[in-house]
């Protein structure tokens, strides 16, 4: 509005507005910022997700399950099951999920987790020894999240709801969930033993002759 100021042409905030509206553009103060979506579109390939979610056993005994999720991929990278997710058990998993992550030489800047009362600091203090920045999202906010919820919420419609779970076995391994099942092997059949259990073809078994009355 300055630049036409100058130059004689007087235009109100509101026809400024309407303008950017139509255009898609932010106002001047927002446009350096960069949007959520944005930027785990742009830092996908090194950037992880982790939450947990509870499931509840035949003998009522609830288990907290911790997922690792890679944004590039939507891969389960690590997967974890107890019923006491304390500081000592959360501080061995993050070691964990480093451990496999240097063995397949993924180079990770960006963890994503909520701000759950079972992520202490300690397990955060971990991953930023490594360089990994950990982003924890606004309260209430479970779309800032939403490709782990959206895989949490596709793990319980396709198989956790559809089984019975006994103990933590079970849980540790997901991602068996959506794979088909093995093709048995072809059997062998004997062909004598299948002939003789076969029935016989009535039809080339000769009729009987119904003798008339005289």
């Amino acid at each position: 509005m300055g630049e036409l100021q100058h130059l004689g042409i007087a235009v109100s905030a509101t026809a400024v507005r309407k303008l950017l509206k139509v255009a898609g553009l932010p106002p001047a103060q927002q446009r350096s910022r960069t949007s959520w979506r944005a930027f785990l579109r742009q830092h996908a390939a090194t950037t992880i997700a982790c939450d947990f979610f509870s499931l509840e056993t035949a003998w009522l005994k609830r288990l907290y399950v911790l997922v690792f999720l890679s944004h590039a991929t939507r891969r389960v990278e690590f997967v974890a099951c107890t019923a006491n997710p304390d500081t000592a058990w959360m501080l061995q998993q993050a070691r964990n999920v480093l451990m496999k992550l240097d063995d397949h030489e993924r180079r990770i800047r960006f963890l994503i987790h909520d701000r759950d009362k079972k992520f202490p600091r300690a397990f955060d203090a971990i991953f930023a020894s490594e360089g990994i920045n950990v982003i924890r999202t606004p309260f209430q906010a479970p779309t800032a999240n939403a490709h782990l919820e959206r895989w949490i919420g596709t793990a319980r419609r396709e198989c956790l709801d559809r089984i019975l779970i006994l103990g933590q076995r079970r849980p540790r391994s997901p991602r068996r969930c959506g794979r088909r099942p093995r093709t048995p092997p072809p059997t062998r059949i004997d062909g004598d033993a299948l002939r003789f259990q076969t029935r016989p073809d009535l039809r080339h078994h000769p009729k009987r002759r119904h003798r008339r009355g005289h």
